[in-house]
């Protein structure tokens, strides 16, 4: 091996019951460089790095791991930790009752005789928030930080293990585009520090920015190694197409909609935040959505986008709030889940894993868990009938999936995100509200979904659909409000929207009639 090279993985293979995850992969990463791992969801990008890490021990796999010139057997993740390989996942190993410093040093404890010195264990802490460039008190509980601040407590717990190797999974899947911007910046200056990075990704604008080679895999196989600075043609249109297989010349299916009479309209909605009573979230919006239209609503974060759509949801958000819910130009009540859903109102959350999912019963239990009372007679479940319409919607959205019986966590993000609309879809509701329906996705898997909400707008519904890709909402919507602290600053149609134009209304405060 050159010394050069800090990683080579030499024919790697994995299988599962049923299921070849890996097939032959083979992979070389250079000293002191940032790598970019892309593939869609499912290809086999996560299950790669939990082999490099010691998640599936040696002897769970075929192939060779050599690490600095060292062929390596990891039979845990201590093991790989122990020679300088750190993993993050995409949810944080975080403790949220234990301060900053607690959680950095978890497991790998300053202490002497047994007994820990908390001196010490505070003031490396401070060092290594230092470096990672959190202004934060070491003493603060995880709890009281943001996600963006957490990710970076991460890698400052990184570090205490002397990374020489640190993988990211999906870093910036759920930050705003001021932290995901600091993250980046952050990993360029490990690199800096040579240490080397791997990070799997789906948001190509940001493999652009940082990553000096990107390997694509493709249905578990090694697809190509692009130089992102040598290679002639490392554009994201050859990324997307050794991604999926075939070229996506449009990111967004061709559809015009056919727009009908108003469905859904909220008028002077206001919500407080539902520990500080005095601070109003959601401040006097007034939106609607008409039958067959798919209406955006784009705000940066804190903006209230979520808050408005869970007020909404059978207050299912916030406090003191007043306003009115009108359905079919009529005024009607969703204080609870069940008033919303009997309106034909439903809302699809940004967290599928924790909300919009139980991940450990079949994909058939999820799909069917909203509509069990049009499966059942006598208070008893058909399980017959309930089989045949979860088989129905395999079918229809296109769920990968050995059998309905599987549990849905075993699923990919793409696949997961089909099971949370379908669920949703079998209560034949009015008005979906879709939070971040395609964040974690892939770009073959986003091109599904969006296909799914053409579908459903043809059908005759209404869609209302947050976003924080502003391409996104301009590519499926056909109306785009823009919201700014809690006040909806402006309404655009597809055709006047630029991401310019939006992001001038994004962070503006003035109110804007609509």
């Amino acid at each position: 091996m050159s010394d050069d090279y800090i990683l080579q993985m030499r024919d790697i293979t994995k299988e599962f019951p049923g299921v070849k995850a890996l097939k032959s992969v083979n992979i070389d990463v250079k000293r002191g460089e940032i790598y970019a791992i892309c593939g869609e969801n499912g290809a086999g990008k996560s299950t790669l790095m939990e082999v490099l890490s010691g998640v599936h021990p040696y002897g769970s796999y075929t192939g060779d791991i050599i690490f600095n010139g060292q062929t390596c057997a990891f039979h845990s993740i201590r093991d790989s930790e122990a020679v300088g390989i750190v993993i993050i996942h995409q949810e944080l190993a975080l403790s949220p009752y234990l301060s900053i410093a607690e959680n950095i040093f978890l497991g790998n404890e300053r202490a002497t005789a047994g007994v820990i010195d908390w001196r010490e264990t505070n003031s490396q802490a401070q060092k290594l928030l230092e470096q990672v460039g959190l202004a934060e008190n070491p003493q603060t509980r995880v709890a009281d930080i943001g996600v963006g601040k957490q990710q970076l407590v991460e890698i400052a717990k990184a570090l205490a293990k002397n990374v020489k190797l640190l993988i990211l999974d999906e870093p910036t899947a759920a930050l705003n585009d001021t932290d995901s911007d600091n993250l980046l910046r952050l990993i360029m200056d490990l690199k800096s520090q040579g240490i080397t990075c791997i990070m799997i990704s789906h948001k190509l604008i940001e493999i652009e920015q940082v990553a000096d080679t990107t390997i694509i895999i493709r249905d578990g196989a090694t697809i190509s190694q692009i130089d992102m600075k040598g290679d002639d043609d490392h554009s994201q249109e050859r990324i997307i197409h050794d991604m999926v297989g075939r070229p996506m010349e449009h990111r967004f299916p061709d559809h015009t909609s056919t727009i009908g009479e108003e469905v859904f309209a909220i008028k002077d909605w206001t919500v407080h935040h539902p520990i500080d009573t005095e601070r109003k979230v959601v401040d006097r919006a007034n939106l609607n959505v008409r039958r067959g239209e798919i209406v955006g609503l784009a705000g940066l974060m804190g903006a209230g986008r979520t808050e408005l759509a869970m007020s909404v949801f059978g207050r299912t958000y916030g406090t003191n709030i007043s306003g009115t819910v009108l359905k079919d130009g009529h005024p009607v009540e969703t204080r609870t889940v069940d008033q919303a859903m009997g309106q034909g109102i439903v809302y699809a959350t940004e967290d599928r894993k924790r909300y919009g999912l139980n991940l450990i019963q079949s994909v058939k239990e999820n799909i069917t868990s909203a509509g069990l009372t049009k499966l059942a007679k006598m208070g008893v479940i058909e399980t017959e009938a309930e089989s045949t319409v979860a088989d129905d919607f395999r079918q229809e959205l296109n769920i990968k999936t050995p059998t309905i019986e599987v549990a849905v966590g075993k699923l990919s993000g793409g696949n997961q995100q089909k099971v949370v609309l379908a669920k949703w879809i079998y209560t034949d509701p009015d008005l979906l509200i879709l939070d971040e329906p395609t964040r974690g996705i892939d770009v073959g898997a986003k091109y599904e979904i969006y296909t799914i909400i053409d579908a459903l707008a043809d059908s005759g519904k209404a869609v209302l659909m947050i976003s924080s890709e502003l391409p996104e909402l301009i590519g499926v919507c056909d109306r785009i409000y823009t919201l700014c602290e809690g006040r909806i600053t402006g309404c655009v149609t597809r055709e006047e929207a630029t991401q310019e134009s939006l992001m001038q209304l994004m962070t503006q405060e003035k109110e804007t009639d609509n």
